[in-house]
């Protein structure tokens, strides 16, 4: 774990302890105090693994292990942005106070922001920034993630580079993440290599990507392809079907360190991914979500920059440092961090890869 991540961990536990302190000093109980503290918890959808695996339970434990008697409201929008927005409404209706809300379309959710802080309703951005009077914000640095998976994928093609196309599969148009993701990607991968096809990738949906890749190969044909950076995993899961469909083996990216992806650079048919622990970003939401419940003001050390939304606001953030996983390091970055355990990872279908990798 990196000595950003292990600072995240830390300041969200001394948070947790700060928490204690102001409630010992009133003399109210924990109970007392936090009675009325009833939480929203928004995420986007589901097809990803993250979110009910690990995002969700890891900001409910860490809000219960904070405010005990919290009442949590929990949503999942299912990739619908106007799901979303009626969530926003019946979390407001149901007296919800703070909104940890990781949104489908940044730009569109603007209008519940603005309605929950017209209702006092404090709105902490998870993930993704939202538009609008966002409160507070936690994620990872999401330029760096793209230039990490541009470096990585450069590093692969190593002469290869100069001697075909790529192909780039970026995100949803309407994730602030993915223009973040695909702006680092460019900036390293601009002038060293050719873009034969670039793709926005509505949904983060795979089988998008998976027909994206497959016009891709028609178009250009199979030889002039080099490598292939994608955005994410669930992404890469799709263009490595059609890459494998029309016998291709060349480097390709991802981001989310997903258990396939894990599998698949095992196997060789994906080169890296980006892993973003969920638990520290879980904990430091949680954090910021309790503290604003409660009324009390973000410390500075839970919200060290600022940054600014697409609709113009300066927002308190916690940004935190990506790490790239590839088959060198998979048992110190997420075994070693508590995403999969090497059992999970090495069914018998990669016993082989697994134990050439080290992972026994």
């Amino acid at each position: 774990m990196t000595r950003t991540l292990r600072g995240a961990i830390a300041v969200a536990s001394a948070t947790a302890l700060s928490l204690g302190v102001v409630a010992a000093a009133t003399g109210s109980s924990p109970g007392q105090a936090r009675q009325e503290i009833r939480i929203g918890l928004l995420l986007p959808e589901s097809k990803t693994t993250r979110y009910e695996k690990f995002d969700r339970p890891y900001i409910e434990q860490k809000i219960k292990e904070l405010a005990p008697d919290a009442q949590i409201d929990y949503y999942n929008a299912a990739e619908s942005a106007t799901t979303q927005q009626q969530q926003v409404n019946t979390a407001l209706a149901k007296g919800d106070k703070v909104l940890i809300l990781d949104a489908v379309d940044a730009k569109s959710i603007q209008s519940s922001v603005e309605k929950a802080n017209k209702a006092g309703v404090k709105v902490v951005a998870y993930d993704r920034l939202a538009q609008g009077p966002v409160d507070a914000y936690v994620s990872y640095d999401n330029r760096k993630v793209g230039e990490l998976q541009g470096k990585a994928l450069l590093d692969a093609l190593g002469d290869k580079a100069e001697s075909g196309q790529i192909v780039m599969h970026n995100g949803s148009p309407t994730d602030p993440n993915a223009a973040e993701f695909k702006a680092g990607a460019h900036s390293v991968l601009d002038g060293k290599v050719k873009i034969g096809k670039e793709y926005d990738t509505p949904n983060w949906d795979p089988n998008n990507a998976n027909q994206q890749m497959s016009g891709a190969i028609s178009a250009l044909g199979k030889d002039e392809i080099v490598g292939v950076y994608s955005a994410n995993d669930g992404l890469a899961a799709g263009i490595a079907t059609a890459l494998k469909a029309a016998g291709m083996d060349v480097p390709l990216t991802g981001q989310d360190a997903q258990l396939d992806a894990i599998q698949r650079i095992l196997l060789g048919t994906q080169t890296i991914t980006i892993e973003k622990p969920y638990k520290p970003e879980a904990d430091i939401a949680a954090t910021m979500a309790v503290n604003l419940a409660e009324g009390k003001p973000l410390p500075a050390d839970l919200t060290p920059t600022t940054v600014t939304s697409g609709s113009g606001q300066k927002v308190p953030a916690t940004l935190l440092t990506p790490v790239v996983v590839d088959k060198e390091n998979i048992k110190d970055t997420v075994v070693k961090d508590g995403l999969y355990t090497v059992q999970e990872i090495c069914t018998p279908a990669y016993a082989d890869a697994c134990k050439e990798a080290g992972l026994e």
